[in-house]
Formats: C-alpha cells, structure tokens, sequence
C-alpha cells in the first residue's frame, strides 16, 4: 500500500510531526510533499489537496483522509501487526483518551507556546493558564508512565501513538526550557532519542537557514 503525506513546514507544523511519527511507527515508506506555511498562496494549495485547507493529509488507496487521530487511528487498522496502540485493553483506552485530551485541548499551552524546533528561550512571564496546562500534562504523562514504567521509557511502555501524539508537547517543554520533574525530563529524552524524531528536527532546524 503506496501512502503520500502532505504536511507544512518542519519547523512549525506540530500536527504534520504527528503524522509523520505514527507512519514511523506503522513501518511504512511514503511520499511527502511539503507545503510553506504562511505564505500567499498557502491557503490555495492546502486546498488543493483537500477541502479542509489543513495539514497533515494522508492520501491514501482508500482517498485523503484529514486530521491526525483519524490518520492515527486508520494506520493502526491497517497495519495492525505494529500495534501502534498499547497491547492491554486498559493502556490502549488510556492511550486513546490522553490522545483526545490532546487533540480537543491545551488551548493556552499552544497558544502561548507555538511550536518551533528551534525555539531556545523561556517564556517568560509564565501566564496563569499555561502553567496550568503543563500541570495537567505532567499529571497526564505520570499517570501512564506508571502504566509502562516495567516495560520500557515511552508513556505506556513500548512506544505507540500516544508517544507520536505527545512528541510536539516535549518539544515545547524542552524549547521553552521549561522545569520538569526527572521522570518528566527522562521520557522528554526518549522523544528526543527517536530516531524518526531527530530526522524530523533536523530537517526543521534546516529550514532556518534557508
């Protein structure tokens, strides 16, 4: 099965980052097409591709399927030999929920922390609502480090998409030197140490210098 993704810069598109890590996980080869974000005609090329007018987009043999858990969730289907999902049934409903939590919300946190892989610098001051966002993060990523804790350094354990889904947050922990506990600081070092991941921040420090 051929697969072609459609994302936006490296740099910035924490979303695309999402995507492209779940395909990591599915161990499949895929086409990529990048389109620059913030540009004049970014907006009519998106549309090009999709009706949405958003990245990431997988087409795909069975046609473009738009946003991330849905794309998350039709890679874990079709190759289910990866169990991109955790194994046990509790871990992989935990995993699902921790994924909704963050795709519906954390609005202040990705409000005042953008996405950006080279990003150096704290925020300061820390608005009321944001530390309260990486509060309930450090609470959430506890909870299911707890669940995994005997089987590997990822949230469940082995990696999965949970880990794919929650990449872009450790990115902005990290970037925005924020403090975190040294479980907390250990799993953002297992990000970091992905090998799909280090490509993907590689190729966005690139596009700095270009």
């Amino acid at each position: 099965m051929s697969y072609h993704l459609i994302i936006g810069d490296k740099r910035y598109s924490s979303w695309s980052l999402r995507a492209a890590l779940a395909l990591d996980l599915a161990g499949v080869g895929y086409d990529e097409t990048l389109i620059k974000l913030k540009q004049a005609d970014t907006r009519a090329r998106l549309l090009e591709q999709s009706a949405t007018g958003l990245v990431p987009l997988l087409k795909t043999a069975h046609g473009t399927i738009a946003d991330t858990l849905a794309i998350a969730e039709y890679l874990a289907e079709q190759h289910p030999q990866a169990h991109l999902w955790p194994r046990d049934t509790a871990a992989r409903a935990q995993a699902r929920s921790v994924c909704a939590q963050m795709h519906s919300g954390f609005a202040a946190l990705r409000g005042a922390m953008p996405f950006d892989v080279s990003r150096d610098e704290a925020l300061a001051p820390m608005p009321v609502e944001v530390q309260a966002d990486i509060d309930r993060i450090i609470a959430l990523w506890s909870e299911c480090l707890r669940t995994g804790q005997a089987h590997g350094p990822f949230l469940f354990g082995p990696i999965s998409l949970a880990d794919a889904y929650f990449a872009p947050v450790a990115v902005r922990l990290r970037t925005y030197h924020v403090e975190v506990p040294s479980h907390i600081a250990t799993y953002i070092d297992a990000i970091y140490a992905w090998p799909a991941f280090q490509a993907w921040e590689q190729a966005g420090l690139a596009e700095c210098a270009r």
